[in-house]
């Protein structure tokens, strides 16, 4: 009896065998004919070549239309590794295109490496090599044929018509890892903006790409195209760009902080356009172009002097005095003081042990004097007495809290949002900065310094310029930006949204009323012209070294055309380097050029050199 339960089990065991492999063998079929696409890649490739067609990039031209950013030929050597045969002469291969043989394994190890590579198939076209020269291109299309597998690619590469504006106009480069992961529109070895406006508006500019559909036969060699081009996809251009930018502004400001570190930013106030952004030092956009820009990136990511560093929206700076006009503001706007309230300066503000030095002038000071002189004893009261006053804020926290509102409505403490990749948000500290810093123990006399620009305050460039206009409209800004126009489609509607600040358009009028004073008889004397109202203030930041030199400013005082900041890193006093830069760049965009006299100062300025420590860099 056990024998033969034994016998019948072995039976159904050995069904059951066969049955499951006739039904794996089934799955597998199924698999290989509705669900894996190997083998139709593999006839496809056979039967067909798919030549991906780049679009034209989008050209960039500044605000009167002159045309910086253009698009030339280049060429690209593909690889389609089905197609690779044993006998292709390696060597007389790298010889023809210039390289090693060490070269070219590893650019094959490379392409074949899924992580480096994530869009790999041995039976599509991979880049092998880019950016060939006409001469180069010439001389492989005689030899292709000695070469089955390779193909040559015509595609778009940039070229700049200018020499300024790097920091702006940006680069491309070859795609990342991350980008072809965040992005299926990519594969490897395709270009993408990488800084600048190439990159913030990269899916504006890129265009979308086409594919050409060519039929081969029995031996591989190209027959001509599928059905008459009847599947092929052209590919659609990138959309034009317009800059706000002046190009010839532009040009002016680099030339006037060459031998300098700093940063220049110009703006329409009434509607946030950026004029012009000068970071110093800067580089030569054409320096990033053809086969030359890995080693040049290098060498520019190397210099101590971080010629990389868009310094207008990535330097975060003490604003010195230009921040009292932000001071001034709040403080007529919660009634600490009006326009006839008067504080003493003897030298300076002295309280309680506390002092902070001040120059020789009036020792009693209401709001538009103490603006125009720079009064650092008037500020610093103002700023006491209102973290002081218990009758208007229960606590301290309370008070600081409002000052920091003041501030950040106007564009302070937070990105503003410019169109630009890598801005930084400065420091506008609030109560809960205080009590972590100070363990509670701090009071109005703590912090007074931030009253003047310093302590622990920090702004860019962009959110000092920013200030600037926010005064020139009295009261609102615009969200900073540097395209004007794309062509067939918009700009993003926060560029055109006006932000109101909390302080009151009567305390932006005696503000202004202080700017104007500052300039006629105060500290931006030198700004002084009678060909339009200029309102302006110094700032002169301490520093470990010699202090920077500040101005902001707009002009015409009614109606302005634009506002400006100018921070020269080491420069001094305000009036030494700051403000005759931007007097001669507010006559430049005012007039349209330089008369022979603001020539002459431009090219003094320009010629000027700072001594910077390395060590500090």
């Amino acid at each position: 009896m056990n024998r033969k339960f034994d016998y019948g089990n072995r039976q159904y065991v050995v069904g059951a065998i066969a049955v499951a492999i006739v039904i794996i063998y089934c799955f597998r079929l199924l698999s290989l004919q509705l669900v894996s696409d190997e083998y139709q890649k593999n006839a496809d490739s056979n039967a067909f070549l798919k030549k991906t067609e780049f679009p034209a990039r989008g050209v960039i031209t500044d605000r009167n239309g002159k045309i910086l950013v253009y698009n030339q030929s280049s060429y690209d050597i593909m690889v389609i590794m089905n197609e690779q045969k044993d006998h292709i002469d390696t060597l007389d291969f790298c010889k023809t295109v210039g390289i090693t043989k060490e070269a070219y394994a590893k650019r094959m190890e490379d392409i074949k490496d899924y992580e480096k590579n994530p869009s790999y198939s041995r039976y599509t076209q991979q880049t092998f090599m880019t950016q060939l020269s006409e001469r180069d291109y010439s001389i492989l299309r005689e030899k292709l044929y000695k070469f089955p597998g390779f193909y040559i690619r015509k595609r778009a590469i940039r070229q700049y018509n200018t020499d300024v504006g790097a920091h702006v106009l940006g680069d491309l480069g070859e795609v990342s890892f991350e980008d072809l992961h965040e992005d299926d529109y990519y594969q490897g070895g395709d270009y993408i903006g990488k800084t600048g406006v190439e990159r913030s508006y990269e899916k504006e500019l890129r265009g979308e790409k086409g594919v050409q559909i060519m039929l081969r036969d029995s031996r591989g060699r190209i027959k001509g195209s599928y059905k008459n081009g009847k599947y092929d996809v052209k590919p659609t251009p990138g959309k034009d760009i317009k800059l706000s930018i002046d190009e010839n502004l532009q040009a002016l400001g680099e030339r006037l902080l060459e031998g300098k570190i700093g940063a220049i930013v110009a703006l329409e106030p009434s509607t946030g356009e950026v004029l012009a952004m000068v970071s110093a030092p800067s580089y030569n956009p054409k320096s990033t172009t053809g086969k030359e820009r890995g080693k040049n990136i290098s060498k520019l990511s190397k210099n101590v002097w971080r010629p990389l560093l868009n310094r207008t929206i990535q330097g975060q700076y003490p604003p010195g005095s230009t921040f009292k006009t932000s001071q001034g503001l709040t403080f007529l706007s919660e009634g600490i003081i009006n326009s006839g309230t008067t504080f003493p300066c003897n030298g300076g503000f002295r309280h309680k042990g506390m002092k902070v030095g001040c120059h020789a002038h009036s020792p009693y000071l209401s709001i538009v004097p103490a603006t125009a002189t720079s009064c650092n004893g008037y500020f610093c009261w103002g700023l006491y007495n209102m973290i002081s006053n218990r009758d208007k804020y229960a606590t301290k926290q309370q008070a600081v809290n409002i000052w920091r509102d003041y501030m950040v409505s106007m564009g302070f403490g937070y990105k503003l949002g410019i169109d630009l990749p890598g801005e930084k948000r400065g420091l506008i500290p609030n109560a809960e900065f205080y009590d972590e810093a100070f363990k509670g123990h701090w009071n109005g006399l703590t912090i007074v310094s931030i009253s003047i620009g310093q302590g622990e305050v920090n702004l860019t460039p962009l959110q000092i310029a920013n200030l600037g206009a926010t005064i020139a409209n009295r009261g609102y800004y615009i969200v900073p930006h540097v395209v004007k126009e794309v062509k067939d489609g918009e700009i993003d509607p926060m560029y055109y949204e006006r932000h109101y600040t909390k302080a009151k358009r009567s305390a932006y009028d005696l503000i202004v009323r202080g700017m104007r004073a500052a300039v006629i008889n105060g500290t931006c004397s030198s700004a002084n012209t009678a060909a339009y109202a200029v309102c302006g203030k110094t700032g002169t930041a301490q520093n470990r070294g010699h202090d920077h030199s500040i101005f902001m400013g707009f002009a015409p005082m009614d109606n302005p055309k634009i506002a400006i900041a100018v921070y020269v890193e080491n420069g001094g006093f305000g009036a030494t380097f700051a403000v005759p830069m931007a007097s001669v760049m507010m006559e430049q965009y005012i007039k349209g050029k330089l008369s022979e006299n603001y020539e002459n100062l431009a090219s003094t300025l320009q010629h000027k050199r700072i001594a910077y420590d390395n060590k500090n860099r």
